[in-house]
């Protein structure tokens, strides 16, 4: 084995003779003379020639030779010329901008005698406020246009006018402003018709007074809107009273229940189990106003047991109530299991009253005769 490599020696190649446009005439002709549409249609196709096939081997070299000698050419003049001093020219004075229409005819109206100035925003509140109260609607603020505190409008206070036409008695034309007629040239008289017509004082009267009790109507009984909304908002039905005192709320029915001392017969106060005449604690004993007997057999929820009542008990396991005078031994009827000595004593409590067996039978008759085979 050999402790080192001896290095390769690299092959090189014989140097192409230096070429120049004149020495070889064969591979750069002289210049002809070409047409210039030929020119055009030969320059704009080179590039496809030139992507389509490119030059190998010597013509590839040539080529090269070529590209250097056109920059050589191209960077002397540039090198040797130096760029002109520039001098840049002060900006031309930027010309405002002209007014729009619209900006032009507020301007007009500004200086008017009478032009006031309505800010937007509360412009459309008053008509939402005159709109809701006449057609009863309920308009908010979140439905109105949205608008700058800025934007604000052009207002010129006027009388009120009403458009009068008149109508010539001669030819029924409508006379114009010039106050004769058009088609007979008749001047206008007290004869030619107005419309509408003039009314006298009492009928302006009673068109105020007519137009003041329509509006007194709506205020008093407002339509009923439906509320489409998915929020659940509390409605509020109220109407004024008629005697002028305090409005009238509607409010569910509600049942006023009054517990008597059975002892004493005073009426005990909302919420206290004792007597404040005697001190008796409210027992079964002590009658309700109105009485529900039905649904409350042996007391009401929270009443003491009177030393006279009798005794109600209920099953240990499922806390069902059984039959009055129950002994020891009887099965309960939904779970089976038999009363004992522990058996508690019910409380008061609201029982559900049991179904007539008679009822059941005529029920379950009816049910096996709709049955099919």
């Amino acid at each position: 084995t050999h402790a080192c490599a001896r290095p390769t020696s690299i092959p090189t190649y014989p140097r192409s003779p230096r070429l120049s446009i004149h020495s070889s005439p064969a591979l750069f002709p002289a210049r002809q003379s070409v047409d210039p549409i030929m020119a055009e249609s030969q320059s704009s196709s080179a590039p496809r020639a030139a992507k389509e096939k490119k030059p190998k081997g010597l013509g590839r070299v040539i080529s090269k030779v070529m590209v250097a000698l056109k920059r050589g050419e191209s960077s002397k003049p540039q090198s040797s010329k130096t760029p002109p001093a520039t001098t840049r020219e002060p900006p031309a004075p930027s010309k405002p901008k002209p007014l729009s229409k619209a900006a032009e005819a507020r301007a007009r109206y500004e200086g008017l005698e009478g032009v006031t100035k309505v800010i937007r925003s509360q412009l459309l509140q008053e008509r939402a406020k005159k709109l809701a109260e006449r057609y009863g609607l309920e308009i908010s603020t979140s439905d109105l246009i949205k608008t700058s505190a800025d934007d604000t409008v052009l207002r010129m206070d006027k009388p009120i006018r009403i458009r009068v036409r008149r109508t010539c008695h001669r030819c029924d034309t409508t006379l114009s402003a010039s106050k004769e007629c058009p088609n007979c040239q008749h001047l206008r008289c007290t004869k030619c018709a107005r419309y509408p017509p003039k009314r006298t004082e009492a009928e302006k009267l009673a068109s105020r007074e007519r137009r003041a009790a329509i509006a007194q109507a709506i205020k008093d009984n407002p339509p009923i809107i439906a509320d489409y909304s998915y929020t659940d908002t509390h409605l509020v039905l109220k109407r004024p009273s008629k005697t002028g005192g305090q409005d009238l709320y509607h409010k569910k029915p509600r049942q006023r229940v009054r517990r008597t001392c059975h002892v004493c017969q005073t009426v005990f106060v909302t919420g206290s189990n004792k007597c404040e005449g005697c001190a008796h604690v409210r027992c079964t004993d002590c009658p309700r106003d109105p009485p529900k007997k039905n649904k409350y057999p042996f007391g009401y929820p929270g009443d003491a047991f009177a030393p006279g009542s009798l005794p109600r008990y209920e099953c240990e396991r499922c806390e069902t109530l059984l039959p009055l005078g129950a002994e020891i031994g009887l099965a309960c009827r939904k779970c089976g299991h038999e009363m004992s000595e522990k058996a508690p004593r019910a409380l008061p409590r609201k029982v559900e009253p049991e179904p007539d067996p008679e009822i059941l039978k005529i029920i379950q008759a009816r049910l096996d005769s709709l049955k099919v085979a």
